[in-house]
């Protein structure tokens, strides 16, 4: 039997969607645990959550992969009775390495802004913004983001509906005219405020993200153009079904022999009601 370990599973990850392409600010990688430590047993998750770690834990798996980092920036003091600290000593005693694949999987191609717009019925997308590797050169189909253009003509009530009924979502938050025609949409999960200036200045017609602010809103709507919030775990809970599938394609081709399992029990953390 052919039983990886961390270090393997990280090259694999690496394959899928390289690290170097990561943030500044991210911190895509082994977050806890050993490179040596051998993986029989594999847990995906959108979070590096309290419930999943006990999940983990009560399970017996070896690692964790997560798409949000269990830790973004330096901590002072590892606190065992609060988070990320209790995650850090669960995963200590019980020997789970715990990964996270960010900012890299959002931007790579095949990874999950391209994933999210196949979702929501673009099948034809290029980055938004294109990204520049480590070495100045372009990787001209990774970026921040995509771009894509309906296949049918579309308003902006009747694309909102859409996304709404491919993602199984109760509610969307969207700014502008029902009635504008839509001919091009931007698109970027998770959070995408910081790319608002980007989408004003661009041909699209449309911005598909998260997280949206107020204002953000506000200056969108007076240049008469449309925003869809579909929330920020709304445009990632897919992120499981992702990995689950790149991963299992990359097992099988190597002969990895490992349990992999989906951790479906991440919910909203806003109710509405």
């Amino acid at each position: 039997m052919n039983i990886p370990k961390i270090r393997d599973i990280l090259t694999l990850l690496n394959e899928i969607a390289p690290f170097d392409l990561s943030e500044d600010w991210d911190n895509s990688g082994l977050q806890v645990g050993t490179i040596n430590g051998e993986v029989k047993k594999a847990l995906i998750g959108l979070d590096a959550s309290l419930p999943l770690l006990n999940f983990a834990k009560n399970e017996n798996f070896d690692l964790i992969i997560t798409h949000h980092p269990l830790m973004l920036h330096p901590e002072k003091t590892i606190d065992f009775d609060r988070m990320p600290g209790k995650a850090i000593e669960i995963a200590a005693k019980y020997g789970i390495g715990i990964i996270s694949i960010h900012t890299n999987l959002d931007k790579a191609m095949g990874g999950l802004n391209d994933y999210f717009a196949s979702a929501i019925g673009f099948k034809k997308t290029a980055p938004f913004i294109i990204d520049h590797s480590v070495h100045g050169l372009k990787h001209e189909q990774t970026g921040i983001g995509r771009i894509g253009y309906p296949d049918t003509k579309l308003t902006l009530k009747q694309l909102a509906n859409q996304i709404k009924e491919k993602l199984n979502l109760s509610y969307l938050r969207v700014t502008g005219n029902m009635d504008m025609i839509v001919e091009a949409v931007a698109m970027c999960t998770g959070s995408g405020g910081s790319l608002i200036e980007e989408f004003i200045n661009s041909k699209a017609d449309v911005f598909i993200t998260g997280d949206v602010k107020y204002h953000d809103a506000r200056h969108v709507e007076e240049v008469s153009k449309g925003m869809i919030d579909v929330g920020h775990f709304g445009s990632e809970q897919m992120v499981v079904d992702l990995l689950f599938e790149k991963l299992n394609m990359g097992f099988h081709a190597v002969n990895y022999h490992i349990k992999l399992t989906k951790y479906k029990e991440d919910r909203d953390p806003f109710t509405i009601f």
